[in-house]
């Protein structure tokens, strides 16, 4: 007999502003139960001391939750120059302390055009990335570091929007992969002072900006379930970039029974995935097999009620 899984059978996307010194799981753990939530889960972590946007997927949003994952993203970053910590950011333990050069903004500005575009950039030993089945943050904490191999990433922009000396702001917009603490930490060495971030905040996260994003003191200030279920986004937002195709009732059946269905592809090409609805109603995501003819791909369990 199959076991009754817990909570709410609650779909959609919830923008959570994530508070800092709590991890992305704790913050998810507790947007879920607020939500009484039988299955969520985020899009890419962010790190304890980091705030901001933390996308959390509820139910049948999980399906689609990879999209957001490969989504370049935004953020604001405090640069801290002459200390340089073991982590990159100002929890780590101070390895070294550097003089400041005299410095201006125009300096800076120079500096960081350096580093815009596609670039090499070496993964820190404290992150969650993998070797040989640990994740390289419980290697560094025990004191050992592993030979790590660059990674082409891109920064689309990194914009100076406060200095003060030795420490200024930047606004970045980098693809994903893209380690914004060892991006200061090479910045900080090219201006010959080594540098940490005291600050981190996550703006934006593919499609979606900072406007939409709920503490969660905002959310458990709401009277009742179904005013935190308002603040939820559909699920197909997360494919709102495919394109959109509409299937009649009888393909509609077909698909969600597992079998390919006659429909208008609209020209898309032999082996494009596309949302697919019938009546308005999302039900999931199908792949082009002919110039009439979609099969499914990943489908709403709620598609086949």
């Amino acid at each position: 007999m199959a076991r009754r899984r817990r909570g709410l059978p609650v779909n959609g996307v919830l923008l959570l502003d994530k508070p800092a010194g709590m991890s992305s799981n704790h913050a998810l753990q507790r947007a879920r139960r607020l939500f009484q939530a039988q299955k969520a889960g985020h899009t890419g972590t962010l790190d304890p001391m980091a705030t901001g946007l933390l996308p959390v997927c509820f139910g049948e949003a999980t399906k689609f939750s990879a999209h957001l994952l490969a989504s370049d993203k935004v953020y604001r970053t405090r640069v801290e120059l002459g200390v340089v910590t073991d982590t990159g950011d100002a929890e780590g333990e101070v390895v070294e302390r550097l003089a400041v050069p005299a410095l201006n903004a125009t300096d800076v500005e120079s500096v960081l055009a350096r580093f815009q575009g596609e670039i090499e950039q070496v993964p820190p030993m404290y992150s969650a990335l993998k070797h040989q089945g640990r994740k390289l943050y419980e290697l560094a904490r025990e004191g050992k570091s592993i030979e790590r191999a660059a990674r082409r990433v891109t920064v689309y922009d990194a914009r100076l929007v406060a200095f003060e000396g030795s420490a200024f702001e930047l606004e970045v917009k980098v693809s994903k992969g893209t380690y914004v603490r060892t991006l200061a930490e090479d910045i900080g060495r090219a201006l010959g002072s080594g540098a940490h971030i005291s600050v981190l905040r996550r703006l934006a996260t593919g499609p979606f900006g900072a406007e939409g994003m709920l503490t969660l003191e905002a959310l458990t200030a709401l009277p009742d379930q179904d005013a935190r279920e308002a603040t939820l986004l559909p699920v197909d937002i997360l494919a709102a970039h495919l394109p959109r195709l509409e299937v009649d009732a009888d393909a509609a059946r077909r698909l969600t029974h597992g079998q390919s269905a006659r429909a208008d592809t609209g020209g898309l090409a032999v082996g494009d995935t596309a949302r697919l609805y019938c009546d308005e109603a999302f039900l999931g995501l199908g792949a082009v097999t002919t110039p009439q003819e979609v099969a499914p791909k990943r489908l709403l369990s709620t598609a086949t009620d």
